[in-house]
């Protein structure tokens, strides 16, 4: 048996959060529409006013639903330090930790010519005018360790070099509490290539 038009359209529209396949989707429609109709609701209205309301902060880039984001008007942040991020929920990981006191400028994704995204998708003219404008002393960059992420960290030092601030990546290597054995030979690689002196 087939399932009707609005059920078929509500399975493929959860399909399109990451990591959600066919029979995933299928139960939580199931889910939804059997149990929590309620909470179903509930999601469509936030979603649906979240995705009228939320654009980007013109500071940082970050999501939020005013002008400036939380983190680019506390003055309790330190305006001489800058990390550059993928994606906000990178922010929120940075955040986590608990250890990072300063601003951020979001990248929305990684330099990919073979998807379109360049340097102008990325927002790197704003980044540079915010390094240059303010009185930004030190940009951490904290892309992934991807292949994309290490190119567009390489991209971003390079265009940064005139600007005659510090320019420094986050480390990568062997997670505490990992044992070695267990470690990938890239990421111990980069480990030995990142190490600091004690």
């Amino acid at each position: 048996m087939a399932f009707s038009p609005l059920i078929v359209q509500l399975i493929e529209s959860l399909r399109c959060l990451p990591g959600v396949g066919p029979k995933s989707a299928q139960r939580m429609a199931m889910h939804i529409l059997e149990h929590d109709r309620e909470r179903g609701q509930q999601l469509s209205n936030a979603l649906a006013a979240a995705v009228e309301a939320v654009g980007q902060c013109e500071s940082c880039r970050m999501l939020t639903e005013d002008s400036l984001c939380e983190i680019c008007i506390s003055i309790k942040r330190e305006e001489s330090l800058l990390c550059v991020v993928e994606q906000p929920s990178d922010v929120l990981a940075v955040e986590s930790s608990g250890t990072y006191r300063g601003k951020y400028f979001v990248l929305m994704g990684h330099l990919s010519p073979i998807d379109g995204i360049g340097p102008d998708e990325l927002g790197l003219d704003q980044l540079q005018q915010k390094v240059s404008n303010q009185v930004v002393e030190e940009v951490i960059i904290a892309t992934n360790p991807t292949v994309e992420g290490e190119a567009t960290a390489y991209y971003i030092a390079e265009q940064l070099k005139s600007s005659g601030v510090k320019v420094s990546r986050i480390a990568h290597g062997v997670p505490l509490g990992g044992d070695l054995d267990l470690v990938d030979m890239g990421t111990l690689a980069h480990a030995f290539k990142g190490r600091t002196t004690l």
